[in-house]
């Protein structure tokens, strides 16, 4: 039986709200991003973005890089050519922090492994513009780690608020004293909490 399985029958088990999203959305169906470099740009790229205009923005950046999202290509584009795609002078800054740090080894996913997911939250949030909320994400969908609460996800709170009938936006400890059932698959139980909201996480 492979992990999401387990996590699947242990929530079920443990949890009858999350056993009726389970039944109603069936197999849990992460695929995790193993493009770890692409995955963290991608994000820097996306804040404060609609989903539409990350993506052109994205593409193009793509194309400037000779669809290559590699540190060495970052650091060698000038200010002119992040603008001409539709980069901020802010988000330039951050891509070449992230692109700088990547080479120079400050973060080393090789480490990653073995690291716990609040060391790796922490080598990933000393680069500029990757929050606690991207780092967990990267943590979920890139690493795969199966015990990750993101009680900062407004999509998740949204659909705990709706699914547990809560009056009001629940704070972080009432998260993680629902979630306390869940582990060691707070990850997975994330993952329906946002299937049934809309499919997928908002920041």
């Amino acid at each position: 039986m492979n992990e999401l399985h387990r996590a699947t029958r242990h929530l079920k088990k443990s949890d009858p709200i999350l056993a009726k999203i389970i039944l109603q959305h069936g197999a849990c169906t992460i695929k995790l991003d193993r493009r770890y470099f692409h995955a963290l740009v991608e994000a820097i790229l996306s804040q404060q973005l609609s989903i539409k205009a990350a993506a052109t923005i994205f593409r193009r950046f793509k194309e400037l890089l000779g669809n290559k999202i590699e540190p060495a290509g970052i650091l060698q584009l000038g200010d002119a050519q992040f603008r001409g795609v539709g980069i901020s002078r802010q988000k330039m800054g951050y891509l070449r922090d992230l692109a700088q740090k990547w080479s120079d080894g400050h973060v080393n996913v090789r480490r990653f492994s073995k690291m716990n997911d609040e060391e790796v939250i922490e080598a990933l949030t000393h680069v500029k513009g990757i929050g606690r909320w991207t780092a967990e994400m990267f943590l979920i969908f890139c690493l795969g780690r199966l015990d990750v609460l993101p009680v900062g996800d407004l999509g998740f709170r949204n659909a705990l608020r709706r699914s547990y009938g809560l009056r009001r936006d629940p704070p972080p400890k009432k998260i993680e004293k629902i979630a306390e059932a869940w582990r060691p698959f707070r990850s997975i139980g994330t993952w329906y909490l946002w299937a049934s909201w809309d499919k997928k996480p908002k920041e």
